[in-house]
């Protein structure tokens, strides 16, 4: 039955009143605190207008941490009802981060996320990855085992997630650079082909195998740590 979930479209109006609530601006993971290393991209000149925006969000989902982090993500839906499996992937997701800014993101994103989904809509699923696996979380991992608890077709949550993911970005290089919006949803919209590539690859892609190529938001995150003048986290 799980698995039928991975190819089924979303007719379900509550998975997918929950799946839109999850991943909206509004649900208070603190997302909107974070640049992925944006900020510091944007300090040094590597970022600078709609052009160099897509460049770098498009390299990070498709190649660098956004897209591992779908793997991960379908990798904790794959394992939700496998003790051992979810351990596993609770542990290597968050140890694939590459840098500490970018743990920080993450793990709180997903405490956050575990704790306010936890109150508003209780799932036996989170407290299953509680009890395999102590706390910090991954944030796609935590995502992933909630998506399958509440029947959410893989390919949504995925493709939702990694969608969150580009609007977050795009709303800090709003606000940084500053891009207007118009030129906000038009990076948006430049991505949609690339997030839907991203997302089903993300899919077929086991965990042990995920590799990342995003060097430059590697080294970003890391000279982000002492930026003299910071809005972001991250």
């Amino acid at each position: 039955m799980r698995e039928g979930r991975t190819a089924i479209a979303m007719t379900d109006n509550r998975s997918l009143y929950q799946l839109m609530t999850w991943l909206s601006p509004s649900y208070p993971v603190g997302a909107y605190t974070y640049s992925h290393g944006l900020e510091q991209a944007i300090e040094a000149g590597w970022v600078t207008d709609r052009e160099t925006t897509k460049a770098w969000v498009k390299d990070i989902v498709t190649h660098g941490d956004g897209f591992a982090d779908a793997v991960m993500l379908s990798s904790a839906y794959r394992a939700a009802n496998d003790p051992v499996a979810l351990a596993d992937i609770s542990e290597l997701a968050l140890a694939f981060v590459p840098t500490e800014e970018l743990a920080l993101e993450s793990e709180m994103q997903g405490g956050a996320f575990f704790e306010i989904t936890q109150k508003a809509w209780p799932e036996a699923r989170l407290e299953r990855l509680s009890d395999v696996s102590p706390p910090p979380y991954a944030y796609a991992v935590v995502v992933g085992v909630a998506a399958e608890g509440a029947a959410i077709p893989l390919a949504a949550a995925t493709h939702a997630y990694l969608h969150a993911f580009v609007a977050n970005m795009v709303s800090a290089a709003v606000r940084l650079i500053p891009l207007g919006q118009t030129d906000g949803q038009l990076i948006t919209a430049g991505l949609a082909d690339d997030v839907q590539e991203a997302s089903a690859r993300a899919q077929i892609t086991e965990a042990e195998d995920v590799a990342t190529a995003g060097f430059l938001s590697d080294i970003a995150s890391m000279r982000h740590e002492t930026q003299y003048t910071r809005l972001f986290r991250s």
